[in-house]
Order: structure tokens, then sequence, then C-alpha cells
């Protein structure tokens, strides 16, 4: 049963890539493919190509010395196979005057001064390769750190709607595999392939300078080793596309899934999303396979080319030299010669095998280059005037909605011609069902997203007037689900700032009633911290968050959104009795599902389908029966009945 099973698993494998096979070759037929594609393909690769040596610029001086030695390194090896036609046609087998006339001791003298400038010239080839290996790999290095830095600036910068519909996984494979891949190219194939041509150049002048009709007899296979190869490089440039794609599709569910395991394991998801990889996993294997089909033939295809040119050699040298003589054969070629000419056609094939190989090498880097290239090119949609406003002063705090409308997928509208305006040093709450717009407001205060029309104005000025890292700076926002960096509790109440003293935390977490569970670990301020602070109470979490926002932003205006929703009574106490003290003399705003922890705001704003329906304190609210009121009702009515039904409860037997 488990072999057949196993047979039958395999046999819908091998169904699965017949069909993707014919979906190829569907794409060819319908053009996709053709010569002007091909055209416009040439184009854009040799215009990432451009933008990649473009990161060579700030090294210039660097990039000289490492193709000077390569150059040099080039020139040198040549010269080996020549040493070798002299010691044989004019030492050990001498076949021309004055040599044939050399006493024994004089021919031995010949060959002891042909090994010393041949072991001259080859410790003068171990210093060439040593500088420019060394060279190459430094520039490839700081290339790659410059990309990474770059990248990692980037995606800094970038608005959080990217975020929103940019899977994680991707971003990771862009900066770790995409990164490996670009920086095999610099290493190993732009600066390589300069060595090699620079190789076969000098052979090429070699062999041309010996003996003309050895050298044409060496080349004579290139055309056909040229069709071969661009044969193959046509199609292994598609496979290397299809594996970058494939491998970012993996990287970004296999993150999704590692991040929400918790989800997984508790709605029983495992098999499922076992068979969901498994498809995803396939269809990289698959890509793989193409991939190794092509690369398989490269190697194979020099060597027999190779094989053929020695041949060749072999054959024509047997020709003159075992023939009738007719054409003169002692003045044409000589055991010498001939085996140099053989070291040559190994010599000249071996760079265009490693051409071959470099050539897939950049195969790979363009397919990571434009994905590299294509989050590099993605629009900053939240940017800075030229004059931004870079104030030095704190906000006085007055918030402003000007006839706000905002949505985040073209007109689905989460905000609809909102219009309200919050008092310096007002605190105001936002309540409404989910999706009624309450945390737009607060992305939209911090300029995460920019409104499609209306304005939001702070102290009278737009937002957009305003520099966003000055924007910020003065505004604090506690999340629902604050987010602990790996480090240490003081880090991430300072956010590594060095400038924030211990003394000032400590008061900030003071001021918070966070100091007191700090005190209580091991290592207080400078316990570990792990991953997404893990070990840490979701209250606790939260308090260190207000610490971060306070600390952060002692005097200016501060920004909440749900901090109470997801914690203990006692610790919502504790917060509750920060809330009140944080709220003194600042511009609050609130985000809250439970009602009661924002009672005593100054003004309750009630929120439905993007739309402000009422506003005022929450015994205005209450007494007008409108909206707030069957929210109220609905909830407290909610808790009550929950409380009935929990065991122990009143009339509960």
């Amino acid at each position: 049963m488990g072999l057949e099973t196993d047979y039958s698993l395999e046999a819908a494998k091998r169904q699965a890539r017949r069909e993707r096979r014919g979906k190829v070759k569907a794409l060819r037929q319908e053009g996709r493919f053709d010569e002007e594609g091909e055209a416009v393909q040439k184009e854009f690769d040799q215009d990432i190509s451009r933008r990649l040596l473009r990161y060579l610029r700030p090294y210039r001086r660097h990039v000289f010395w490492a193709i000077a030695l390569l150059l040099a390194y080039s020139a040198v090896v040549p010269v080996f196979p020549y040493l070798i036609t002299l010691v044989i046609d004019n030492y050990l087998n001498p076949v021309r005057a004055p040599f044939t006339e050399l006493s024994d001791a004089a021919r031995y003298r010949g060959v002891v001064t042909i090994v010393l400038v041949y072991m001259g010239f080859r410790g003068l080839n171990f210093g060439l390769r040593y500088g420019y290996t060394y060279l190459v790999n430094w520039l490839g290095q700081h290339v790659i750190f410059d990309i990474r830095r770059e990248i990692f600036s980037k995606v800094q910068r970038l608005h959080l709607g990217f975020f929103d519909r940019t899977p994680v996984g991707r971003l990771i494979t862009r900066i770790t595999s995409d990164i490996e891949a670009v920086q095999q190219a610099v290493v190993e194939g732009v600066v390589g392939i300069i060595a090699d041509v620079g190789l076969l150049i000098g052979l090429t002048v070699y062999m041309f300078f010996i003996n003309w009709r050895l050298a044409l007899v060496t080349l004579l296979v290139m055309p056909v080793l040229y069709t071969a190869l661009n044969f193959i490089r046509s199609r292994i440039r598609d496979a290397f596309r299809a594996v970058r794609l494939r491998t970012s599709k993996s990287n970004a569910y296999l993150a999704e899934n590692l991040s929400g395991m918790k989800t997984v394991q508790l709605f029983n998801r495992e098999r499922r999303n076992e068979r969901r990889f498994d498809q995803i996993n396939l269809d990289l294997l698959d890509a793989y396979v193409e991939q190794v089909r092509w690369f398989s033939l490269f190697f194979p295809v020099v060597q027999l080319t190779s094989a053929v040119s020695i041949s060749l050699i072999l054959y024509y040298g047997a020709v003159l030299l075992i023939g009738d003589g007719a054409g003169g054969a002692e003045s044409v070629i000589t055991i010498g010669l001939l085996t140099a000419f053989l070291q040559y056609s190994q010599d000249f094939f071996r760079p265009i095998q490693n051409l071959s190989d470099r050539f897939n090498i950049l195969q790979a880097a363009t397919a990571s280059a434009e994905r590299i290239f294509q989050l590099l090119d993605t629009p900053e949609e939240i940017l800075d005037k030229p004059q931004a406003d870079t104030f030095e002063s704190g906000f006085r705090g007055e918030v402003a909605f000007e006839g706000v409308w905002f949505a985040y997928n073209d007109d689905d509208w989460v905000l609809r011609d909102l219009n309200f305006t919050i008092r310096p040093g007002e605190s105001v709450a936002f309540v409404g069902h989910t999706g009624a717009g309450k945390t737009t407001i607060i992305s939209l205060v911090s300029r995460f997203y920019d409104v499609q029309r209306g304005s939001i104005r702070i102290d009278g000025k737009d937002v957009r007037d305003y520099d966003q890292v000055t924007l910020r700076r003065h505004v604090g926002i506690v999340l629902q689900d604050p987010f602990l960096f790996s480090g240490t509790v003081r880090s991430n109440i300072t956010l590594n700032d060095p400038s924030i003293s211990l003394e000032r935390v400590t008061e900030a977490a003071k001021f918070v009633n966070a100091h007191g569970f700090i005190g209580r670990l091991p290592e207080g301020y400078d316990t570990p911290v792990r991953e997404r602070g893990a070990g840490f109470s979701t209250g606790q979490k939260q308090l260190i968050a207000f610490a971060r926002a306070l600390v952060q932003n002692p005097d200016i205006l501060l920004v909440l959104d749900e901090a109470t929703a997801n914690v203990d009574t006692e610790t919502e106490e504790l917060i509750q009795d920060a809330l009140e003290k944080l709220m003194q003399g600042r511009t609050s705003i609130i985000i809250a599902h439970r009602l009661s922890t924002i009672q005593n705001v100054d003004r309750i704003m009630v929120m439905k389908k993007g739309q402000l329906l009422e506003q005022g304190n929450h015994f205005e609210l209450l007494r007008e029966g409108g909206y707030y009121h069957r929210l109220y009702e609905l909830q407290y009515q909610g808790q009550d009945a929950r409380r009935a039904a929990a065991p122990g409860a009143p009339g509960d037997d």
C-alpha cells in the first residue's frame, strides 16, 4: 500500500512537471520569446549591468589596479608553454642550428637557465594572482556592503502601505539570497570575465606569433562552440528568473507561516499548509531542475569542443611530421611546438569554460539585480517638500482634520469628508466598531500615509509641510501590540539613543508605573529582551512602550492607539494612572474599544464607516441616547452576561 501511494505521488509530480513544460512551450509559441522580445530583454539586461557597474565608481582606483594586475597576469600565463617549447626544440631534441651543434654541457646549462626563468615567471604569476584575487574580493565585499545599506535605507523610507501588500519573506530574500547572487557576480563574474577575456587575448596573440597555421587549427571549432553556447544561454536565462521568482514565493510563504504558527496550530492547519508548501516547493524544484538541465550542458559542450580542437592539432601535426614531407615538415612544425600548442589548446578552452560558468553567475545575478532594483525603484509616496519645516520648538498641539477623504486601496474610502479640531492640551477619544477608521486617524496624524483629499493640520500647518523625522519626533505612539526589539529593556526604551541617560529612563519608567516590574527583573534595565519581547506579558510590554513614548517625547504630542485593549485589570489600573499623568498638558488622542477606559477624557468622538456621528463627553453622549449610548449598552450588557455565565457567579448553582 505504501509503495502504491509513493508511486501515485511520484506520478502526480511527473504529470505536474509535464503540464508546466507544456505551458512554457505554449508561451514560446504565443510569441513571448520572439526576436523583438529578445532585443528588448537584451537592452534591459544591459541597463541592469550598467547600474551594477555604477557601484564601482567610488572604488575606481582599486578597480584600476585590479584590472592592471589581471592584464599582467594574462600576459604572463602564455609564456609557460613557449618556455617548454624552447626547452624541447633547442636543448632536449634540437632540430635547428646552432642548437644542434651544442655540447651536452651547453645544452644542460640552457635547460637550467630556462628552468630558472620559468620559476621566476611562476613566482611573478603567484604575486599577480594573489594581488588581483585580494583586490577583487575586497571590491566585491564593499560593493555588496553599499547595496545592502542602500536597500535597508530604502526599505525604511517606504510608506506603510508598501508593507501592507508586500510579504516580509520577499523583502528578506532581496537582502539575503539576491544580494549574495550579486556579490558572486561582482567577485567571480564581472572582474573574472575581464581576467578570462584578457587571458584569451594573450593566448591568441602568442599562438599566432609562434605559428599561425596551428593557431587557425586551434580556433577552427570556435564558430560551432559559440553557436552552441548562445543556444544554451537563451534557455538558461529564463530558468534563472523562474528560480528567483519561485524562491521569493517560497520564502514569503515560509515567513508568513512561521510568524503565524500559533494560529496555524490553533486551527489545525498543519496538513493543509504542508500540502500548499509541497506545491510551492515542487514548483521551485521544477525550476531548479530546468536550470540544472541547461547548466549541465555547458561544461560537456566546452570539453567536447576542446577535445575536437586537440584532435585537429594532433592530426595536423601528424600530417606534417610523418607525411611525405613535401611541405618541408621540419620548417613548419616541431615536437616542442606541437607540445606547446596542445598546452595552449587546454589553456585556451579553460577560460572559455570559466566564461560559461561566469555567464551563468551573471544570469543569476541579473535576475536578482532586477528584483533588487525593482525594490530600489519603488516610489516613495511619503516625501518631504524641498523646504520642509524642521521646527526646533515643540507643538502647541492643535490637530485639525479639514474635509479629509482617505482610502488604502483606490476608492474604497475609509474616511469620508472628516472634519474636527482638537484643541491644544485636549484629550480626545475615538470610539466605534472595527473598520470605522479610528486607527487610520492615528496613522494620518503621524503621516504614515497621505490623504487623497482635504488636509490634516497641526498648529495650523499641513502635516505635509513638516519634515517627517521632526514631525514623528514630537508624536509619541503606543500601539495595541507594542513591538520590542532584541536587546535590553533599556535599549527598548531609548531605542539605542546614546543621548538618553539611565536617570532619564528610570524617571520615565517610574512615571508610567513600569519601574516596579523592571526592578524585579534579574538584571533590571539591562535584562536581555528576546525577539519580539518573548517572556514579557502584554501588560509589561505596554508599560515599556509607554516609557519609550515618554522618554522620546517628554512634553509634546502623545497619541495612543488602543493601549489598554489587551491587559489585565491590575495592569490596566497602572496604565490608567499613567495615562492621567501623561495627558496633563498634552494633546492626547486615544483609540479604545473598552469604553470604561475613556470616560474621563475631555471629548469622545463617535465614528461609523469613516464619518463622525457624535461628539461630546461621556455623560453628554449618554444623555443624547444616540449611537454612543447603544455602543455603551451593548458592551456592558455583554459584560454582565459574561459575568452571569461565569462559574461561581451569583445565582449560579
